[in-house]
């Protein structure tokens, strides 16, 4: 009897280890598995990282002519085309005299800036002397991510080159302040490690596709503290070709001045105030008035803009933020205020010169 019982103990005992065994190799899968998508996503996505370095001249001293190259900054970027194309930020570039594209291999070459929207913190370099083996990355989709998917940030931070970090998406419709001091806004906020020297650098999808440029990061030290920003690739599609082609953003215009944003709040006008309409342009077609003189020789305001399609208009950032989102030939629907008196006109826009 005895016997039997070991026997039946044994084998409990048996069983319940190999089932822990089988859980554990599952897991050990699922880890591994993991893993195996990290690193090649990084073997096939980092020859197309580069890092961006910059340089500006200045002056040995006030009382001489000659000039001297001192080092500015660095950041990252990505080859956007094999014709020798590289997207980063703005910020990693702006004022600089000269800068160098240096790739995976080592090898740097000097590039030339071909356009920029520091309105979106994008820019668009050049190598002159392009070599023939430029590989690209493949672009996402910014509007399938959701909170939790994994992403990967490739980049150089701290100057060190080639460096990945992993994480997920942790928050979507994010807003950031531009270089121009304009609102990004659907970004995309990360925890992957993003730190001096990332930015401009891509961040990548599992499927090793763009799903965002990586632009900034929260922090009270200046390093990552798990709060990163990266602008979402769908805006980056929209922006670069206008940079490749034209050397900025293009966006439609009414036709109008408006004041600005400081006296606005200054003489605390709700609204966007309309200071010229120009003759010929839409706004003028559509009866959209400016400020005037009155017969007493004082300035009265004209139609101060309110809305456009039914979206609140209160400051440049607002108005633009609505132009961005047509093309010329497109109509909208204006409301303004005039004389305390509200009114709507519809309004073709026309392309900006």
């Amino acid at each position: 009897m005895l016997p039997r019982v070991l026997n039946l103990l044994f084998g409990l005992v048996f069983a319940t280890g190999a089932l822990a065994a089988d859980e554990t190799r599952d897991y050990l899968s699922f880890a591994t598995e993991d893993e195996q998508n990290s690193t090649e996503i990084f073997r096939e996505a980092s020859p197309a990282v580069v890092y961006v370095t910059t340089t500006t001249l200045r002056r040995r001293s006030r009382f001489s002519l000659d000039v001297m190259e001192i080092p500015k900054g660095s950041g990252s970027g990505f080859v956007w085309h094999e014709s020798g194309l590289v997207v980063t930020n703005f910020h990693v570039i702006a004022n600089a005299s000269r800068m160098r594209v240096t790739l995976q291999d080592g090898n740097d070459y000097a590039a030339e800036l071909i356009g920029s929207a520091p309105e979106k913190d994008l820019a668009v370099l050049r190598l002159l002397e392009p070599p023939e083996d430029l590989v690209s990355l493949p672009l996402g989709d910014s509007t399938e991510l959701s909170v939790g998917r994994k992403v990967l940030a490739i980049g150089n931070p701290f100057g060190l080159d080639t460096t990945l970090t992993t994480g997920v998406v942790s928050a979507l419709g994010r807003e950031i302040r531009a270089p121009s001091g304009r609102r990004i806004r659907g970004v995309i906020q990360t925890d992957a490690a993003i730190n001096p020297g990332n930015s401009g650098g891509p961040l990548l999808n599992s499927m090793g596709q763009l799903v965002g440029v990586n632009t900034a990061i929260y922090s009270p030290s200046g390093a990552s503290a798990g709060i990163g920003f990266a602008i979402p690739v769908n805006t980056v599609k929209e922006v670069v070709p206008q940079l490749i082609s034209y050397g900025r953003m293009l966006r439609p215009i009414m036709g109008v001045e408006l004041a600005s944003d400081r006296w606005r709040r200054r003489y605390g006008i709700e609204g966007l105030p309309i200071v010229r309409v120009y003759p010929g342009l839409p706004a003028d077609d559509a009866g959209l008035r400016g400020a005037y003189r009155s017969s007493r020789g004082d300035i009265r305001l004209g139609d101060v803009i309110i809305a456009i399609d039914g979206e609140t208009i209160e400051s440049h950032d607002d108005y633009l933020t609505v132009m961005e989102q047509h093309k010329p030939g497109d109509t909208v629907k204006v409301t303004t205020r005039f004389n305390d008196e509200e009114r709507s006109v519809k309004v073709k826009l026309t392309e900006s010169q």
